[in-house]
């Protein structure tokens, strides 16, 4: 996935899925990142999410803001009860915006960027009666297939807004899910080695995560019912290296974000669709580093 657009959800957004089923019951999953839960053998699942992340200048007070839009597109298949395939396709569209309003200066680039690979393992499993808990490892890798090096009339636009980042970039984590017939609890660490590319390298990514979700509709289980309304509140703890350039690290990158996460999510057997915001409530951003003012999510979900 490109390096610099959306940073704060490198790993996860890319990996976030659900559409589990246990006891003819339909479950809520969590949407900012992913969840333990595999499909069965020989079942897919797919995913389409669009992302808004809009970022404000920073505190020196100079105008800089970055929007960059996003549709993920996530293909999942399972070889068996245990490992599930993934597939993930991005589509960026990056505009950053710079100096004072009467001289303001715009770089813009759109297109498809660097898909991704894992595969995921159930480790553990132990299910009750309308109840389970499954741990999850997983690890994959963002491949450079997509234009690094794409140029505007100002010249090579700047590595940090690319689309491709022309580097093979792995990652790994582990994720926790304990789901009931009333509600989910799902946790998630993960970690992603950005390499160098082009005298350019993006800072390496440390993250937490945790979600819950509770079925508000209907109160009570019963035959009949079309799906399952679920109330979602998630965290994210995200920490990020500095981006290395040839002269060195630069200071103005990298930092730590808290961000508190509501949504929602209709579910049925088949089908899943969902929204939510991530709202940053802790900053602390290295330099110059441009903080987030929210990130939107919205999305659906089918497995076939």
């Amino acid at each position: 996935m490109a390096r610099a657009s959306f940073a704060v959800n490198m790993i996860s957004p890319v990996l976030a899925l659900a559409g589990s089923m246990l006891m003819n019951a339909a479950w809520g999953a969590p949407i900012s990142f992913n969840s333990a839960i595999g499909l069965a053998e020989n079942e897919f699942v797919l995913r389409e999410q669009y992302v808004l992340d809009q970022s404000a200048a920073d505190p020196s007070g100079a105008e800089r803001e970055r929007k960059a839009q996003a549709l993920i597109s996530v293909l999942g298949y399972g070889i068996n009860s245990n490992l599930v395939l993934f597939g993930v396709l991005p589509y960026f569209d990056n505009r950053f915006d710079s100096g004072p309003q009467s001289a303001r200066q715009t770089r813009s680039i759109h297109g498809i960027a660097d898909p991704g690979l894992f595969a995921r393992y159930t480790l553990y499993r132990r299910d009750g009666s309308g109840r389970t808990l499954r741990i999850s490892p997983f690890a994959g890798l963002d491949i450079p297939m997509s234009e690094d090096n794409e140029q505007d009339s100002r010249g090579k636009i700047p590595a940090n807004i690319q689309t491709g980042s022309g580097s093979w970039d792995p990652f790994v984590g582990v994720v926790l899910t304990y789901q009931t017939l009333d509600f989910e609890v799902d946790t998630a660490l993960s970690y992603q080695e950005n390499t160098q590319a082009h005298q350019f390298e993006s800072g390496d990514i440390l993250r937490f995560d945790a979600s819950f979700q509770y079925r508000l509709w209907p109160k009570q289980l019963q035959h009949g019912v079309p799906g399952f309304l679920y109330a979602v509140f998630e965290s994210n703890i995200v920490y990020q290296t500095e981006n290395r350039i040839a002269t060195g690290k630069d200071p103005d990158s990298g930092g730590t974000r808290v961000l508190l996460v509501p949504g929602l999510q209709f579910v049925t057997r088949r089908w899943v669709i969902e929204a939510a915001v991530q709202l940053p409530v802790i900053q602390h951003m290295n330099g110059r580093a441009l903080k987030n003012e929210y990130i939107f999510r919205a999305g659906f979900r089918v497995n076939f």
